[in-house]
């Protein structure tokens, strides 16, 4: 089901406190959401909400969250325990699909589209990363008020925490593109919702040699900045692993090239 969207931003109160009890608001939502979708097969917003005024700081990793002088804040990252609350309620036979209707809800509201942008779960394939930026693209609007602490003592505007987060992956996808975040990822989304494989895979042969640029930890460089290794090292992944680095989405792909670099080391 789509939300309406407010004329302000609003977010569940639940996001809002000190962190012990918010983890405990979220884990009794997500309980709650669970048995709801077992009996109804939908989920609604929580009743209790909050405007967020213009300038609001919104903690939205763990690396910006510090409790050395505890107050209440804003702390968006930890809707990540919901999926206690739910796997708790819900039998594993009916995960997936719980899962994925659970998505659904979310991208239909700024908080959830926010979430599932900055700390997008697996699967984190193009298509499903396009859905995901194409919810954070509908609300850009609503989200422009408020600033995000994704790093410790950083506030960022919205086109700040996206160009952090996904400036590469815009890049891959669209060289030399727009100027403009929005319009870069604008453009982005538009190519990966509609990739092939052989799309996604050149996107991602674009940002590997970036990473590894970047990433002085890599122990075999030459290997992993090489066009033909990556190349033949991309087409041989089962189809499965080849959709979680599809999108380009860096965090991902440096997994995987970790993974080669400790597979060149063993060798």
């Amino acid at each position: 089901m789509t939300v309406q969207q407010s004329p302000g931003l609003e977010f569940p109160a639940m996001f809002h406190g000190h962190t012990g009890a918010i983890l405990r608001k979220v884990r009794a939502k997500g309980q709650g959401w669970g048995r709801e979708y077992l009996k109804t097969g939908v989920f609604t917003q929580p009743r209790r909400m909050l405007q967020v005024p213009p300038g609001e700081v919104l903690i939205v990793d763990s690396g910006a969250d510090s409790n050395l002088i505890p107050h209440p804040r804003w702390r968006v990252h930890l809707f990540a325990d919901v999926f206690i609350g739910l796997n708790d309620s819900v039998p594993k036979d009916k995960r997936q699909s719980m899962e994925e209707a659970f998505e659904s809800f979310c991208l239909s509201t700024p908080w959830g589209a926010l979430y599932h942008a900055v700390s997008p779960p697996p699967v984190r394939s193009a298509e499903r990363m396009a859905r995901r930026l194409a919810a954070l693209l509908r609300f850009w609007e609503v989200l422009q008020g408020p600033r995000y602490a994704f790093w410790f003592e950083r506030k960022d505007t919205l086109d700040e925490l996206v160009e952090d987060i996904y400036g590469m992956t815009l890049d891959a996808w669209c060289p030399r593109g727009p100027a403009s975040v929005r319009e870069h990822l604008m453009l982005t989304v538009e190519r990966m919702s509609r990739a092939t494989r052989e799309d996604c895979l050149e996107a991602v042969l674009r940002l590997m040699p970036v990473l590894v640029e970047e990433d002085t930890g890599f122990k075999h460089r030459e290997e992993l900045s090489d066009s033909g290794f990556l190349r033949e090292r991309l087409a041989a992944l089962p189809p499965k692993d080849f959709e979680k680095v599809s999108s380009a989405y860096k965090y991902t792909v440096t997994m995987q090239l970790a993974d080669w670099d400790r597979a060149l080391e063993r060798h």
